[in-house]
């Protein structure tokens, strides 16, 4: 039986889509606005590649102010006068699309959601959107020699710097709860630089059976190293340090593990 714990709470939403229409170019879905009545919360989520569809310095100008200039006006007006404003004042440029009813249980993925499913964004590898693996995949795709091909695309946060080579992956367990939650979609990056000493690595472990669930994971590195005789370092032991203290720590040797790359954040 559910308990009043485990049940998740649903709420009641409208969202509306911005649309653009430039000189020489048909009518695109620029954006989405999700509106919690309950909450009084108004948020949006504009696409990033106006160069695809801007031909004019101006246009691109205008379409880069849209988003600034709507979180300015969701602090001047609050939210139901705003789209009161934009229901009534757009010019032919910028269009608003009718109220659609959604239901949700969590504000921001739901926005996401949204902005995937009606936002033609184009992907820019690399600049706006990152590959997503499942982490057996990235393992594969960094160790061998053959492509391994993304699962699909994925809008990375405007503030997050891309570099070629970072990746996001699907993350389950609890083991690294609550900083990466179970489900989770995170940014990775691979060739970790410098000392590995106390980072969040996407890690191999050897000692793990491919089909046991936990050949690839997400831990705490801690390691012990000694002083080899030709006066150079070498790792004796390596702890895997989950952050969730309902799980136990590995302790394996240098040689039962590979790290694939370093956590960068939760994408989602």
């Amino acid at each position: 039986m559910p308990t009043s714990e485990n049940l998740i709470s649903l709420r009641q939403g409208q969202y509306l889509l911005l649309e653009a229409e430039l000189p020489g170019h048909q009518s695109e879905v620029i954006g989405v606005l999700l509106y919690d009545a309950e909450e009084n919360h108004l948020g949006c989520r504009l696409r990033r590649d106006w160069q695809s569809i801007a031909d004019e310095e101006e246009d691109l100008e205008v379409l880069e102010w849209v988003e600034q200039d709507l979180q300015h006006k969701i602090e001047e007006l609050g939210p139901e006068r705003l789209l009161d404003y934009l229901e009534s004042d757009l010019s032919n440029t910028l269009r608003i699309s009718g109220r659609e009813s959604v239901v949700f249980a969590d504000f921001a993925k739901a926005l996401n959601r949204l902005y995937r499913q009606h936002v033609p964004a184009k992907v820019q590898p690399y600049v706006t959107h990152l590959p997503v693996y499942t982490l057996r995949a990235a393992a594969g795709r960094l160790s061998e020699s053959h492509t391994v091909e993304p699962e699909g695309w994925l809008e990375a946060p405007q503030d997050l710097r891309l570099q070629e080579g970072m990746f996001a992956a699907h993350v389950t367990g609890q083991s690294m709860e609550p900083r990466i939650p179970d489900g989770s979609v995170c940014a990775f990056r691979p060739n970790v630089v410098g000392s590995r000493e106390g980072k969040l690595l996407l890690i191999e472990n050897f000692a793990e059976s491919e089909a046991g669930g936990q050949r690839y994971t997400i831990k705490r590195y801690r390691s012990r190293k000694v002083e080899a005789p030709d006066e150079t370092w070498r790792h004796e032991r390596i702890w895997l340090e989950p952050l969730n203290p309902a799980f136990e720590q590995w302790s394996l040797s240098p040689y039962e593990v590979r790290v694939i790359a370093e956590f960068v954040r939760v994408i989602e």
